[in-house]
């Protein structure tokens, strides 16, 4: 009875991922706990470009639930999440932004846990920071995980500073 009832919620609500960046590139899984005759746990490992800054690629690593309520989308997934960002080109800021702004969400349960990465720039060290953590409706969630990208020089272009891209200053 309950999985026709996470069934029916899942045939309601689309559980699809939403995001503020594109859809992340999936790079890799790998099986964890080995299920019989539906899916196994995995860990997946995923890459998303900073929607509004150029040459900043983000890798995160997230538990991805098996066996029946998996499978059929209604799982609601842990808040453990893994977080990597890297200068991979040059720093080129398309718009300003302010501290704590989402680069990215995406769905973790039917309704209410979301996971979310979001940026900021600490000033003093021209350095950009990235935040990854779950939320929940009900209840909040202290994982998290955080990853920094000094801007460096690429080639021979001089790195701009993050301080003359936050809105307000």
């Amino acid at each position: 009875m309950r999985v026709l009832l996470g069934l029916v919620l899942a045939l309601c609500f689309a559980v699809t991922p939403v995001a503020a960046a594109d859809e992340p590139d999936l790079i890799f899984k790998k099986s964890t706990v080995w299920k019989f005759l539906t899916p196994d746990h995995k860990l997946a490992t995923y890459a998303v470009d900073d929607p509004l800054i150029d040459g900043v690629a983000c890798h995160f690593t997230v538990p991805e639930k098996g066996g029946i309520s998996g499978w059929i989308g209604v799982a609601e997934e842990v808040s453990d999440v893994s977080l990597a960002c890297r200068q991979v080109g040059p720093i080129a800021f398309k718009e300003d932004f302010e501290q704590g702004e989402e680069m990215f969400r995406q769905r973790r349960s039917l309704l209410f846990k979301k996971m979310r990465i979001v940026r900021g720039c600490d000033e003093k060290r021209n350095v950009l920071v990235y935040l990854v953590y779950s939320d929940k409706l009900i209840e909040g969630s202290p994982k998290n995980s955080t990853s920094t990208v000094p801007i460096m020089p690429w080639g021979d272009q001089m790195p701009p500073r993050c301080a003359d891209h936050l809105s307000g200053s």
